[in-house]
């Protein structure tokens, strides 16, 4: 927990340095009150001065007021504490996520990670905000309180001594009961959020099979589990609050009580201390269980903050398995080279990749095609890194990709996903999405080459044209366009074109591929294709069966020397486009 602390700046860190000693004070001063009390009483039932009265009584209203100016203080700082703990917290996770390989996100999972962002970081906000007074208020009040009343009447002592026996059974049992389903509370919130997000991503599918019973009773089970394992743990947590009141009330009646029965036995000197220390004794056994009050709710807060905690670190301190490098220039521009490449998923049983090897010139073209589960978007998915090999070396301008910073490294590259991935903005930002100075012109152009001016200059404002999210106001073949503009823009040494074509026509994919070999002349394009007439004239196709290379050369050589090739080709095209 408190590791977390760190995160924290100097200023926010002083800050808690204040609230601590206004805590400190604030205790101080509300242990004056029952003297000051005590000292009124004594002095009216000894017929003191009333100028005497009226003194005592201005010390105990400032003390009272100078509690409530601090606690003012205390809480406005405790709220901003709070407040910049989750804004800084929330930061350093995104960040941290940022850097992580896509073998870590699915390890953590989407939807945890969403959920250690927002409702972990807000469990721990509420700890700091209000735990930042009770922890240190609670114990000092207590230990102080005790020692205050420790010696002046055992009967009072015994009292207030079997109060608090019973008050800490009580916490540690229900403390006991409830910490571990707190643990089971963020896993099924995990579950929830989890189901929820497949169920919005997926709702076109759910709708055209008819499958929203389905998905209903696989959420509302999840729901359910959440819902009954909370109230399991609130109904546990409604014991404290009667229980508390009554041993408050039992107690101040019981210190009555039993004052009243030695009072009525004392002499007439001996009343008056009796009295007096009834009095004290009834303020400060108050504010001892008060204390242990404060102590129950922050023992309610702190075991759901405690796991929340535990999974934020889990994500700040877990090891990136994607290093950054410390090179920022190769040796070449634009080469690309695999030696002995072999890589394997993490807990996957066997290789995806085994033992590939080849060269990729500057400015040459290079199609990549095989069948489903050949290996072709892994293969392409190791140049940028989003998993390292295995074993085995890729070289980017001549030197190991392992070796580059990663924003170098990602500087080389203009890669365009199988699946396009469109952001809530513009189409201008969009396109010109990671630069930070792009020139219309430039984005024109772009646009132009990914033949999507078409569409794009019939929108309202054109390229100030509004992307909805996750491009849900344009079509398939519209966002492919863009992501393709993007990369475009973008002016890398090397393209990686992951299946990029696929929602595009074929006579929208032939104008494309015209406009980029054009256009990027001087880069090199590699191409992961599912149509042969996508690749059919690069200058090197490369030919993938069960993650191995079992053919290399150009559309020609391979229909000649490549079984599985032809058998692709033939597949695909007519008897005249094969001769």
């Amino acid at each position: 927990m408190f590791k977390l602390f760190k995160n924290l700046g100097k200023k926010q860190l002083l800050f808690m340095l204040i609230s601590i000693s206004l805590v400190v004070v604030q205790v101080l001063l509300d242990l004056r009150l029952p003297d000051y009390m005590s000292n009124i009483t004594t002095l009216v039932q000894t017929e003191g001065s009333l100028h005497d009265i009226l003194m005592e009584g201005a010390k105990m209203l400032g003390c009272a007021f100078l509690s409530l100016g601090t606690s003012i203080i205390v809480g406005y700082l405790a709220t901003y504490l709070a407040s910049s703990f989750g804004n800084i917290t929330r930061g350093k996770i995104y960040r941290k996520v940022l850097g992580f390989s896509t073998s870590e996100i699915k390890e953590f999972s989407v939807a945890s990670l969403i959920t250690r962002t927002t409702n972990d970081v807000g469990q721990v906000q509420m700890l700091i905000s209000f735990g930042l007074q009770a922890l240190i208020k609670a114990p000092i009040m207590a230990i102080l309180a005790i020692i205050k009343i420790y010696g002046k009447n055992f009967s009072f002592s015994l009292i207030t001594f079997m109060a608090v026996v019973i008050l800490l059974i009580l916490i540690v049992i229900i403390i006991s009961i409830v910490i571990p389903r707190f643990k089971i509370v963020q896993k099924l919130t995990d579950n929830l959020n989890r189901i929820t997000r497949e169920n919005l991503t997926g709702i076109r599918v759910i709708r055209a099979f008819n499958a929203e019973d389905y998905q209903n009773n696989k959420f509302q089970s999840a729901n359910n589990d959440l819902t009954n394992t909370q109230l399991f743990n609130q109904r546990v947590l409604g014991i404290m609050s009667p229980v508390m009141t009554m041993i408050t009330s039992t107690l101040t009646l019981a210190i009555y009580v039993v004052g009243a029965i030695l009072i009525n036995e004392a002499g007439i000197l001996d009343k008056i201390t009796i009295f007096s220390d009834m009095v004290v004794f009834s303020t400060y056994a108050m504010q001892v269980i008060m204390s242990f009050m404060m102590l129950v709710m922050i023992f309610l807060i702190y075991p759901r903050a405690s796991v929340s905690a535990t999974r934020i670190l889990e994500v700040l301190e877990s090891n990136e398995k994607i290093k950054d490098g410390e090179l920022s220039h190769g040796k070449e521009i634009g080469t690309v080279e695999f030696k002995n490449v072999t890589f394997k998923y993490p807990d996957a049983d066997e290789c995806m990749i085994h033992d590939v090897s080849f060269a990729i010139n500057k400015g040459e073209t290079v199609g990549i095609i095989g069948g489903t589960g050949s290996g072709k978007s892994t293969l392409v998915n190791l140049i940028p890194r989003f998993y390292d090999a295995t074993s085995g070396k890729i070289l980017v301008d001549g030197i190991d990709v392992r070796d580059y910073k990663l924003e170098n490294l990602y500087e080389k590259i203009g890669y365009v996903s199988q699946k396009a991935v469109i952001f809530s903005k513009t189409i201008k930002e969009n396109v010109s999405y990671g630069k930070k100075r792009t020139s219309d012109e430039k984005i024109l152009d772009a646009i132009k080459v990914s033949e999507a001016y078409e569409f794009v200059s019939k929108l309202d404002n054109g390229i100030n044209y509004e992307i909805a999210r996750g491009g849900t106001n344009i079509s398939g073949g519209q966002k492919q366009r863009l992501q393709l503009a993007r990369a475009i823009a973008k002016d890398p040494e090397i393209y990686i074109f992951d299946d990029s074509f696929s929602a595009l026509d074929n006579e929208t994919d032939l104008r494309v591929r015209k406009n980029l070999k054009k256009y990027t002349k001087d880069a090199t394009r590699i191409i992961v294709a599912s149509r042969i007439g996508t690749i059919i004239n690069a200058d090197k196709i490369i030919v993938l069966e069960h993650g191995e290379i079992v053919g290399i050369g150009t559309h020609k050589d391979l229909l000649k020397n490549c079984p599985i090739y032809k058998e692709i080709a033939k597949s695909q095209l007519s008897e005249e486009e094969l001769a």
